[in-house]
């Protein structure tokens, strides 16, 4: 059995949701069921998070490496016109039946379903696909509807990822979620990154020489991390306000999903609540504002 211990903020919602999109990974890279725990004192909210597999490989390490080697496809069913080659985004396309096809067809290439492809193994991402139709909120946090796709924020999130030398890939192997650059784009899963403009007369978008400093790791691993899990939104009408859950039990990854959801099922568990605001115009991009753990929940 190997295992790996990470550091986790348990405040910073993306790498909560990139603790469980290792678990995903490492299941579908490979292909062994895996466990996993947080590890705290009392209510410390810097944590480490534990994963256990199968075998003698790492499974941080196997998964750090299977993304810094990884291609992006965009898939669309056969005989559908969408592409994301203007992005730079190779697409396929495959039969309305094929297991790995798994959403209808989306009327633009922003909402085109992935995989991100290594020697044969492919690691699904399709969350922001969700509708009305799935009873599942998308936790779709960028803007752009019909402008720049997932596709090609996770290119660009894996382009970072493999521009990483020996040294900074190894120390990305012990920390995955410290690993920073430049981003001018990202899901928004991570709140290092994201700002609410104060307005008064500041806008990073009027000075094309700065770009935030994202968190590549996070970014990508919390989408993947959504694949079948969600946080638990509020209310059906505020699009501001979310809870997820975390447990110091080692659960297998289907009771893990469970628990991001605040689904405690019996376990131990501490909920946190996440507050979003609008970036920019209501109603289009979110940003995560803040967490709070809650210290009145069942």
């Amino acid at each position: 059995m190997a295992e790996a211990r990470i550091p986790v903020v348990l405040r910073n919602p993306g790498q909560v949701f990139a603790c469980l999109g290792l678990m995903e990974a490492a299941e579908r890279i490979l292909d062994a069921h895996c466990e996993g725990a947080f590890e705290y004192e009392g209510g410390d909210t810097q944590a480490r998070f534990a994963l256990w597999i199968p075998g003698d490989d790492d499974p941080v390490n196997t998964v750090v490496r299977f993304l810094a080697e990884a291609e992006v496809i965009a898939i669309a069913p056969r005989g559908s016109s969408l592409a994301t080659e203007k992005w730079k985004v190779a697409s396929e396309r495959r039969a309305d039946d094929d297991p790995r096809f798994s959403v209808p067809e989306m009327g633009t290439p922003a909402a085109m379903p992935i995989v991100l492809r290594n020697e044969g193994v492919e690691v699904p991402i399709d969350h922001w696909a969700d509708g009305g139709g799935t009873g599942r909120d998308n936790v779709k946090f960028w803007a752009g509807s019909g402008g720049y796709p997932g596709a090609g924020l996770a290119r660009d999130a894996l382009t970072l990822v493999s521009a990483l030398g020996a040294n900074a890939l190894a120390d990305a192997c012990r920390d995955p979620f410290d690993v920073a650059a430049p981003m001018s784009s990202s899901f928004r899963f991570d709140w290092r990154r994201d700002y609410i403009p104060l307005d008064v007369g500041f806008s990073l978008n009027d000075h094309s020489t700065m770009t935030p400093v994202g968190y590549p790791l996070v970014e990508i691993l919390a989408a993947i991390g959504m694949q079948h899990a969600r946080p638990s939104r509020i209310s059906p009408r505020d699009k501001l306000a979310y809870r997820y859950g975390v447990s110091s039990a080692r659960l297998p990854t289907v009771f893990a999903r469970a628990v991001l959801g605040c689904q405690g099922l019996g376990f131990p568990i501490r909920t946190f609540r996440m507050r979003l605001g609008w970036p920019g115009q209501e109603n289009q991009a979110r940003c995560i504002i803040d967490a709070e753990e809650e210290f009145d929940h069942d």
